[in-house]
């Protein structure tokens, strides 16, 4: 069911620190399931929907100075999702033509970015990792406290100290996810591994 391995070369535009891609489309994540391979046995796989993308702005590097196209999907009945892509080169569509997943085959290496779940307000031992006090000799009500958090000098709490705070909610990338299925006739891309987001929520897939 794998196909061989292609790579697809990633290029720095010269005047910015923005990846440029050769492939990209919105999708909406549905959840997870279990795919099976014969060489490689159960397969865990991420499925996301990738409906039609429409084409909504073209911009040209003699007009806004670098090459890029904005994605248009309708992530409900009122509410459109939209995101740029930056290009390695000169756009070849224009605005109104549809995006599919054909363009992404069986071994594509992809990178999938999203908002991560939100867990609210947490501690410092699930937001950070922290081991927590001693359960015995003397620990009574302070077993996942955080400790000290200043010094005698300087006197203030340093900046980037990690401490308690809120959790998730932020944008994060996957990278090196690898395409492994595809069904053209219900949009539907299977990439091995976890990617960030709720069931539902739009993600944007790179390669």
């Amino acid at each position: 069911m794998l196909a061989e391995r292609q790579i697809f070369f990633k290029q720095k535009a010269k005047s910015t620190n923005i990846y440029t891609y050769m492939k990209y489309i919105l999708g909406k994540k549905i959840g997870m399931t279990t795919l099976y391979d014969k060489l490689q046995g159960a397969l865990n796989v991420t499925l996301i929907e990738c409906p039609e993308n429409t084409v909504s702005v073209v911009r040209t590097q003699e007009k806004n100075g670098y090459d890029a196209v904005q994605l248009e999907l309708a992530k409900t009945k009122n509410v459109t999702h939209r995101k740029e892509f930056r290009l390695e080169e000169a756009a070849t569509v224009t605005v109104g033509d549809k995006l599919t997943i054909e363009s992404f085959q069986l071994g594509d290496e992809v990178q999938i970015s999203g908002i991560t779940k939100g867990k609210g307000f947490q501690g410092v031992v699930k937001r950070h990792g922290f081991k927590g006090s001693p359960a015995t000799h003397g620990h009574k009500h302070d077993h996942r406290a955080p400790g000290s958090i200043g010094a005698q000098q300087p006197q203030h709490v340093i900046k980037g100290k990690r401490m308690a705070g809120r959790m998730g909610g932020k944008r994060s990338t996957t990278k090196g996810i690898k395409v492994v299925y595809i069904d053209s006739e219900k949009n539907i891309m299977g990439v091995l591994g976890a990617v960030p987001g709720v069931v539902g929520r739009i993600v944007e897939v790179r390669g």
